[in-house]
């Protein structure tokens, strides 16, 4: 079972995680982006049951398992999400007369790290293939990403944003950040089963 230990391996600070999450160096607060790098470096070591993931491997990995086999990776919906966030964000701060108060920094974190669980949450099978291993069916995403983020120093309000994201939230009353990133995570989400639907009936 996936532990939350400190990591012994090479430790990726920001540059590195950067190379997964370009978004990550438009966050301004240097300590925040910091302890982003920070929470996908322990993620990244301690996920897949305790085997820990490349970058290769994190790359290759489907964007969601219940979509089937279509052409979008988890890296790229996260990098999709964090761009739609800060348009959304242009969008709303453009259109409306009245103040909308938007904290950017707390949006790209959070968009950044609402799946940072997810590798922890996902393992392989005998075969290589990427499945949900028996922790992740134990304790799903939000609840891991949470407490990992709890663990490295952020702030509630983008912890707020990591536990509400999915249908766990919705029981909570949503933060404007966590209303924005909801949206545009679900945007990927939909796009992807009816691509994976269109992709089924054809084969």
């Amino acid at each position: 079972m996936a532990t939350m230990t400190t990591p012994t391996h090479t430790t990726y600070g920001v540059a590195q995680i950067a190379e997964l999450f370009p978004s990550l160096l438009n966050i301004q607060d240097a300590t925040l982006r910091e302890r982003v790098a920070a929470v996908w470096n322990e993620a990244i070591h301690v996920g897949c049951g305790g085997k820990g993931w490349t970058f290769a491997e994190l790359r290759a990995v489907k964007f969601t398992l219940l979509a089937g086999d279509i052409d979008m990776t988890f890296i790229d919906h996260l990098n999709s999400c964090a761009k739609q966030c800060i348009a959304i964000a242009d969008v709303l701060e453009s259109s409306f007369s009245c103040d909308i108060p938007i904290h950017r920094d707390h949006l790209l974190a959070g968009a950044l790290l609402a799946d940072c669980g997810k590798p922890l949450e996902f393992d392989k099978d005998s075969s290589g293939k990427v499945i949900q291993g028996t922790f992740g069916q134990q304790v799903r995403h939000p609840f891991t990403g949470v407490a990992l983020a709890y663990k490295h120093g952020l702030p509630g309000e983008v912890m707020h944003i990591i536990a509400t994201h999915s249908h766990e939230g919705d029981k909570m009353e949503r933060s404007i950040e966590s209303i924005i990133f909801h949206h545009a995570d679900f945007v990927d989400f939909d796009i992807a089963k009816f691509l994976g639907k269109r992709a089924s009936k054809k084969s």
